[in-house]
C-alpha cells in the first residue's frame, strides 16, 4: 500500500512538472487568450447577477505604444530589465518598511505578476506564493524579457472586466493601443495596483498625482526594450 501511494505521488509530481514546463514553453510562442482571473471574474459576475463584461484582445507587442512598457516599469518594477524575476533589493526594502506599516506593501516584479496572472489565482497564500516563485523561474528561463512584457501587457486586469492594453485603450480612450500617449499610459499604470477601484479614464486626485510621478520616472528608467548598440557593427564593416 505504501509503495502504491509513493508511486502515485511520484507520478503526480512528474505530471505536474512535465505539464507545467510544457505549458510555459508552448506559451512562449502562442498568444494567451484567457487567464484564470478572467474566468474567476466572470464567475463572480454571474453569481452576483451582473452583466458579463469580458473585454480582451490579444495584439503583438509591435502594436502596443512604446510608452506603455516604460510606464509600467516606472510604476511597478524599475529593475525589470536587470533582475532574473525577483528584485531582492526591493524585497529587502519592503520587509524593512512593513515593520512600521499597518498595510504591508508588496515587492512583486512584473515577471512575478505575469506568472500569477497566467498560471495561478489571485487569492494570497503560501501555496500560491510558492507556485508563483516556481512559475516565475520557468518564464524567466524559457521566455525573454520582451515576451514577458508582451504577455503582461496583454493579460493583466486594467479595469472592471477589461484585460490588456488593447481593451483598455478602446474602452477608456477610444483608440488603439498603438496610439496611446505617454500621459494615457501613465494613467493606466497608475491604476494597476487596483484597476477595479481606480479608473484610468476618470482619474481623481490620487491618480493624477501618481500619473505625474510615473511620467517623471519614465524619463529616468532605462529604455525598454534596450536599444541595440550598432556602433561596433559599423566599425567592423569599415
Amino acid at each position: 500500500m505504501k509503495k502504491k501511494i509513493l508511486k502515485f505521488i511520484r507520478n503526480l509530481l512528474l505530471f505536474f512538472f512535465g505539464s507545467s514546463i510544457l505549458a510555459v514553453i508552448v506559451l512562449r510562442f502562442i498568444p494567451v487568450y484567457f487567464t484564470p482571473l478572467m474566468f474567476i471574474r466572470t464567475t463572480q459576475q454571474i453569481i452576483h447577477g451582473e452583466d458579463i463584461k469580458w473585454k480582451h484582445s490579444w495584439i503583438p507587442k509591435e502594436n502596443i505604444s512604446p510608452h506603455l512598457p516604460m510606464a509600467v516599469i516606472a510604476s511597478e518594477d524599475n529593475r525589470f530589465a536587470e533582475h532574473n524575476g525577483f528584485d531582492f533589493k526591493e524585497i529587502e526594502k519592503a520587509l524593512k518598511e512593513n515593520k512600521n506599516r499597518k498595510r504591508p506593501r508588496g515587492a512583486s516584479t512584473i515577471s512575478q505578476q505575469t506568472a500569477k496572472n497566467i498560471f495561478l489565482w489571485p487569492a494570497s497564500s503560501w501555496i500560491r506564493k510558492g507556485l508563483e516563485v516556481y512559475f516565475t523561474t520557468l518564464i524567466e528561463l524559457f521566455w525573454n524579457k520582451e515576451r514577458i512584457m508582451e504577455v503582461y501587457l496583454n493579460s493583466i486586469e486594467m479595469g472592471n472586466g477589461i484585460y490588456g492594453a488593447e481593451a483598455v485603450a478602446r474602452e477608456h480612450f477610444h483608440k488603439n493601443a498603438s496610439k496611446l500617449t505617454p500621459e494615457e499610459c501613465a494613467l493606466i499604470a497608475a491604476s494597476l495596483p487596483n484597476p477595479r477601484k481606480f479608473n484610468s479614464s476618470r482619474p481623481g486626485n490620487y491618480m493624477l498625482k501618481r500619473q505625474k510621478k510615473i511620467l517623471y520616472l519614465m524619463k529616468c528608467v532605462p529604455t525598454f526594450p534596450p536599444k541595440q548598440d550598432t556602433s561596433s557593427t559599423v566599425s567592423r564593416k569599415k
